[in-house]
């Protein structure tokens, strides 16, 4: 499974269908607006995802292929911190959380470093469940999604180097 251009087609069309979902479904369809770490998560997937394209394109061998092993697992593991932060700001209780703005307002207003600040202390919108499958919601969704993400980059960094 992990030979070869296959796990990058993979990666890539998992997190194209993913960032798809949330557009489409979450967002216009549902009618969802994301929260900022919502939107981080969706950075993260799109940075996996173009990742795996590029991967997809090059077809890798030898070193190269676990240089490409490595930028995944970095990066599915950011986008797995993120949704684990997310996670905490739901399920805990933290009466401190402010309602804020939308990242949009939020970098128009602040410096950047703050911003970041500011969205990774969560706020009201980040710690509301809106939607839950099986009593889990989006970003616990998410983190399942990344952890596969992971999974299909640490095969890539430590499978066998085979040509097909």
């Amino acid at each position: 499974m992990f030979k070869g251009r296959s796990p990058f087609f993979l990666g890539f069309g998992a997190c194209a269908a993913a960032i798809a979902t949330a557009i489409f479904y979450f967002q216009h369809y549902l009618g969802l607006e994301p929260c900022p770490l919502c939107i981080f998560q969706r950075i993260s997937i799109m940075v996996v995802g173009v990742l795996f394209f590029i991967g997809m394109l090059h077809g890798p061998l030898g070193m190269m292929r676990r240089v490409y092993g490595v930028l995944l697992s970095l990066a599915s593991l950011a986008g797995i911190g993120i949704a684990v932060r997310h996670l905490w700001l739901q399920y805990g209780s933290h009466e401190e959380l402010a309602c804020g703005g939308t990242l949009e307002f939020m970098l128009e207003n602040d410096p950047l470093m703050k911003v970041i600040e500011d969205v990774f202390k969560g706020t009201g919108d980040c710690g509301e469940i809106v939607w839950s499958l099986f009593g889990i919601s989006i970003p616990g969704w998410t983190l399942v999604f990344l952890m596969g993400m992971l999974a299909i980059s640490l095969g890539i960094l430590f499978g066998k180097n085979r040509t097909h």
